[in-house]
């Protein structure tokens, strides 16, 4: 018989074992077997939560992207102007909990998996939505028509550090990522573009 009110507290631990495991695998290439025996239940069980690997995969996800949105409402609510919101959103793109080994491991694998897999993909645009509306909304009083491209440029270089740092070695830097967009955002502000 199963205790009750354990689901929530093992589909947490699933969906944090599911992430490093993709981590420390740098791929998809796990199996339920291993992110159950990593999350201290039987594979059986993983399966009765969620149904199989690709649901487990985008339960992760969804943790990460939903931990990722916190992130941002939080530092956006001590943001008073649009380069603070700006300098806010990237911050919180880089910070810690959104920028170690495995989420990153996680999000490559993601970008891969929004190819094929749709419901993937379609959280990968709600995603980028998202990224693109803080983005837009905080650029236009900054550079008015032009937000929208400096927004896809700056989204597409934390999308590219991310990368980047998922084929890279060592550990991941947030406050150099960090500096790096932020350097970009002053250049792309002097020039209006």
């Amino acid at each position: 018989m199963p205790k009750l009110g354990m689901e929530p507290i093992r589909r947490e631990a699933l969906v944090q074992a599911t992430i490093a495991e993709i981590g420390d695998a740098g791929s998809l290439d796990v199996t339920v077997s291993r992110i159950a025996r990593r999350a201290g239940v039987s594979a059986a069980l993983a399966h009765h939560y969620f149904g199989g690997k690709e649901q487990i995969f985008l339960a992760a996800m969804r943790h990460i992207l939903a931990q990722y949105g916190a992130g941002v409402r939080l530092a956006l609510a001590g943001a008073r102007t649009p380069r603070a919101r700006l300098d806010a959103v990237i911050a919180a793109g880089f910070s810690p909990e959104n920028f170690d080994e495995a989420t990153i491991g996680a999000w490559l694998n993601f970008y891969v998996q929004a190819r094929v897999v749709p419901e993937a993909g379609r959280l990968l645009r709600v995603y980028q939505r998202r990224l693109r509306s803080n983005l837009v909304h905080d650029l236009r009083p900054l550079v008015g028509d032009a937000a929208p491209d400096v927004a896809e440029t700056l989204a597409a270089l934390i999308d590219g550090i991310y990368i980047r740092a998922a084929l890279g070695e060592g550990l991941p830097d947030g406050a150099a990522a960090t500096a790096r967009v932020a350097r970009v955002l002053d250049r792309l502000l002097e020039t209006g573009e």
